[in-house]
């Protein structure tokens, strides 16, 4: 039986990825050592990490002035290090409240100085992007989550800002085309659309550094990790070198402006048949419903194990909604073929033929 993964993350590589990634845990590029076992201040890794690095510049047209980091501790960790680095000691940054991973990032920011939320869309169970809002000028940064996995949200234009803005892109970076100069950091934990758990993707102005007056941790300092090519210590070396072959698989593939239309033919493929089968429906407003990450419940939640367990019958892997909201959520990010989505499009139809 083939399986459909839908998991949320970690999430769905390509197979010609991981079938690589398993020959060098063996034997990484004919050195008879494993990637598992190399030295990162070897040759052979040190082209992985220039490769990687290169990738993400091309992929996404990253200027030159910008900075390209890999990282530990995923993107929770940058919910504290992009404060420590972005905000002066007296300053007050601006955040967007649109789920779960924005309350973690506010609630850190707290930790350091004066946040101001300037929009939420929590009293509507983050169903839509909030649209109107002022920026205070006087704030050092704007942060917002792009995506939102659990409600099944997305930002499908960004907020124009006269101060720096800043994004968490965990879950649709790579999936879309973007302008990085409209932004002065993105950062993005690997697992959705990158490459495995264990590393974080940092890209960052570097003119917007050094602001802060803030005595900084070496290991926290965004400079620190540029000074020293992301190898300040030993990197995830697996997760750097699983997430170049992605990025590469992605440029064969024909780049983000390929993958966006793929993306987006699938998304509506989902979207159309939670519109038209009577048993389902959407969880959020239409103009803001993620390419990402569909959510969507039944009529009669009674219902919803029984379609559970015939999906999971069918090889659907994934697809029960987070803990916190229930229901069902479909990730797919920019792996899954479209095979999988009218499988899941063809199980939706049949459970209601079957009741």
């Amino acid at each position: 039986m083939t399986i459909h993964n839908f998991s949320a993350g970690p999430s769905i590589l390509p197979k010609e990825v991981l079938n690589k990634a398993a020959e060098a845990v063996i034997d990484f590029d004919q050195t008879g050592l494993s990637i598992l076992e190399m030295s990162h201040r070897t040759a052979p890794f040190e082209r992985v990490m220039d490769q990687a690095e290169s990738l993400v510049r091309e992929l996404l047209s990253v200027p030159s002035d910008y900075a390209v980091l890999f990282l530990h501790g995923g993107a929770s960790l940058q919910f504290t290090m992009l404060v420590q680095n972005l905000l002066p000691v007296n300053g007050k940054a601006a955040y967007i409240n649109t789920g779960v991973w924005s309350k973690k990032a506010i609630r850190e920011a707290k930790l350091y100085g004066e946040v101001e939320v300037i929009a939420s869309s929590e009293d509507r169970d983050f169903s839509y992007i909030p649209k109107d809002f002022e920026i205070p000028s006087e704030a050092s940064f704007l942060h917002f989550t792009s995506n939102n996995t659990i409600y099944g949200t997305q930002f499908k234009s960004f907020p124009k800002a006269t101060v720096p803005l800043v994004v968490d892109m965990s879950s649709d970076i790579f999936s879309r085309k973007i302008d990085v100069s409209q932004f002065d950091m993105i950062y993005a934990g690997a697992q959705k659309n990158m490459g495995p758990a264990g590393v974080a993707l940092v890209i960052v102005k570097k003119d917007v550094l050094g602001r802060t007056s803030r005595t900084i941790p070496s290991m926290l300092s965004y400079q620190t990790h540029i000074e020293n090519g992301s190898m300040f210590n030993t990197p995830p070396c697996f997760s750097i070198y699983v997430s170049m072959l992605n990025l590469q698989w992605l440029k064969d593939f024909g780049g983000v402006e390929a993958i966006q239309k793929r993306n987006e033919t699938k998304a509506a493929l989902l979207y159309s048949e939670i519109d038209a089968n009577p048993l389902f429906k959407g969880t959020c407003v239409y103009e803001d419903r993620s390419v990402m990450t569909p959510t969507f419940v039944m009529k009669d939640k009674s219902k919803e194990a029984a379609f559970l367990q015939f999906g999971t019958e069918r090889g659907l892997s994934g697809i029960k909604g987070h803990r916190s909201v229930g229901g069902f959520r479909a990730s797919m990010y920019n792996a899954m073929p479209i095979e999988s989505v009218e499988a899941l499009v063809q199980a939706m139809r049949d459970f209601q033929e079957n009741l």
